[in-house]
C-alpha cells in the first residue's frame, strides 16, 4: 500500500514536471542584423533594442509562448554552445552574417535537430551567396516592384492552417513585397501569395509571400510581411507572428507538405491576367486552356521560366508560352 503511493506520487510528480515544462515559454535567439540594407524597424538608432525586438519581447510575454535575447552580432550569438540554451531563432536580416565553415553549419544544424526557424522579410535577403541557407529559406531577394507605400491584394490558400488563419481568404496589406531568385516550389508549403488580380504592378508570374517546410527535424516560417514599422504595430500582423512562432516551435500542428500544384495554377492565373491584358485576348479562354495544362510539368517548367525571364517585358517569351497552349 505504502509502494502504491510513493508510485503514484511519483507519476503524479513526472506528470507536473511534464506540464511545467511544456507551459514554460521557449527561449528565442532574435537577430537583428543589417550587413546589407538597413530596415527602419530593426534600426536601435542609439538606443538598446529596435521596433522588432521591442514588438517581439511584448507579444513573447503578453502570449506566454516565448523569451527572446536580442543580437545584431552573429558571430558572437550564433555559435554551436551559445545555440544549446534555444529553442528557436529569429531572423530579420540582410547580408553575409557568418564567415563560412562551421559558424553556418551551426545554424543549419541546429534547425535540423528539430529547432524552429521564423524568418521575416528581408531574412530572404541573407546568405544571398551560401546556398545552405538559401535552400533552407528557400530563395533569394531579386527585387520589389510591390514598394512599401504600395496597397497589394493577397490570396489565403490555406485559411485553416494556423500560421494564416487570422487573415481571412483574401486581404489587402500595405507593405513591400519582394520576388526571389532560387525559389523551388517542390520544397516548400506556400500559403499566401499576391493577388495579381488586386495588385500593382501586375506580373505574368507567381509570387509566394508566406510558406512553411520542414528542414531535418526543425521546421521553418517565413512571411516576407514586415518591411514596414506599420506593420510591425498592428496586431493582425502579430498574431501572424506568434502563430508563426508556435508552429515552428511545434505547439501547434499544420501541414508542411509542398504544394507545387496549387503553386502552378497561381502561375498559370498569373500569366493569363498579364497576357489577355497585353495580347488582348479572351480572359476566361486563355485561363480555362491553360488550367488544362496543369498537370504537364513541362508546360509548368515553361511557364515559369519564360514568365520569370519576361518580367513583362519581353512578349516574345510571353508568346513562347503561348503557343504551347491547345
Amino acid at each position: 500500500m505504502i509502494f502504491r503511493k510513493y508510485l503514484m506520487a511519483a507519476v503524479c510528480g513526472l506528470f507536473l514536471l511534464n506540464v511545467i515544462a511544456e507551459a514554460a515559454p521557449k527561449k528565442i535567439l532574435v537577430i537583428t542584423q543589417s550587413a546589407g540594407f538597413r530596415h527602419q524597424p530593426v534600426n536601435r538608432k542609439g538606443k538598446e533594442t529596435c521596433q522588432v525586438e521591442d514588438v517581439l519581447a511584448k507579444i513573447g510575454e503578453s502570449s506566454g509562448i516565448f523569451t527572446t535575447v536580442n543580437s545584431q552580432n552573429s558571430i558572437e550569438a550564433i555559435t554551436r554552445d551559445n545555440l544549446k540554451q534555444f529553442d528557436g531563432i529569429f531572423f530579420y536580416t540582410t547580408g553575409m552574417l557568418l564567415p563560412d565553415g562551421d559558424p553556418r553549419e551551426a545554424l543549419m544544424d541546429f534547425i535540423k535537430s528539430g529547432k524552429g526557424f521564423v524568418g521575416a522579410h528581408s531574412a530572404a535577403d541573407t546568405f544571398k551567396k551560401y546556398q545552405g541557407y538559401v535552400s533552407m529559406i528557400n530563395g533569394s531577394f531579386a527585387g520589389h516592384p510591390w514598394n512599401a507605400g504600395s496597397n497589394n491584394g493577397f490570396l489565403n490558400h490555406e485559411p485553416s492552417h494556423p500560421t494564416v488563419a487570422m487573415l481571412g481568404k483574401e486581404f489587402m496589406w500595405k507593405d513591400e513585397i519582394y520576388q526571389y531568385n532560387n525559389f523551388d516550389p517542390d520544397a516548400v508549403r506556400v500559403l499566401f501569395s499576391l493577388n495579381m488580380a488586386k495588385s500593382k504592378p501586375q506580373m505574368p508570374y507567381h509570387v509566394p509571400v508566406c510558406w512553411v517546410r520542414n528542414f531535418g527535424k526543425g521546421r521553418v516560417f517565413f512571411t516576407n510581411l514586415g518591411h514596414n514599422g506599420s506593420t510591425w504595430e498592428n496586431e493582425t500582423f502579430q498574431k501572424h507572428l506568434i502563430e508563426g512562432f508556435k508552429w515552428s516551435l511545434k505547439l501547434t500542428d499544420g501541414p508542411a507538405e509542398p504544394n507545387p500544384e496549387l503553386q502552378a495554377k497561381e502561375s498559370i492565373k498569373a500569366f493569363a491576367l498579364f497576357a489577355s491584358q497585353k495580347m488582348n485576348l479572351d480572359h476566361d479562354k486563355l485561363l480555362k486552356d491553360m488550367m488544362a495544362k496543369s498537370g504537364d510539368a513541362k508546360f509548368i517548367k515553361l511557364l515559369r521560366e519564360n514568365g520569370w525571364k519576361s518580367k513583362g517585358r519581353n512578349m516574345d517569351l510571353i508568346k513562347a508560352v503561348l503557343a504551347e497552349v491547345k
